[in-house]
């Protein structure tokens, strides 16, 4: 995996210069987004030719009325009731993509868990360790950054715990 630099970075994205920033090692993966596909990240695993396992979305909820940030498989959904658990919180729902949109800095499908507009509390799903690498946002539709889990654990300060279903 080759760190890139900001001239590499075609277009950077808040999450592109917040890795540069770090110096974490990442690939970056631009692909032609289709505007008439029905899951961003089972475009983007499709695109890179990733398992879908490897491939995370980023997802808003609200848990206990706060905004929380949950990074779950493209392959499976999310288990509100477990994202809760993970941040001590009693009810979680899915945040109103308007909030999300404005909060993170992001538009829907673009949504990354690095460089946010305001850092938000991260639950990374646990099954994310069982892999050398994830793909997750890079900040818009049709970019992907390829990182280690543990740095992506590292950069957003998440929980890692059992919040995905299959």
């Amino acid at each position: 995996m080759a760190k890139k630099s900001r001239k590499q970075q075609s277009g950077g994205t808040p999450a592109t210069v917040a890795l540069t920033a770090s110096g974490t090692a990442y690939t970056l993966h631009a692909y032609e987004h289709d505007p008439a596909s029905p899951s961003y990240g089972e475009e983007a695993a499709q695109a890179l030719g990733v398992s879908p396992d490897r491939v995370f979305k980023t997802l808003v909820a609200e848990v206990d009325g706060e905004l929380t940030v949950a990074v779950v498989p493209v392959a499976g959904s999310l288990d509100l009731k477990a994202l809760a658990v993970a941040v001590g919180g009693k009810r979680a729902a899915m945040a109103d993509p308007a909030a999300a949109e404005r909060t993170t800095g992001y538009v829907r499908g673009g949504i990354s868990p690095l460089g946010q507009r305001k850092r938000l509390r991260t639950v990374l799903d646990a099954s994310a360790e069982a892999h050398p690498t994830v793909c997750v946002s890079a900040g818009r539709r049709g970019l992907e950054v390829e990182l280690a889990p543990g740095d992506l654990a590292a950069l957003t300060g998440a929980v890692v715990a059992p919040i995905g279903r299959a």
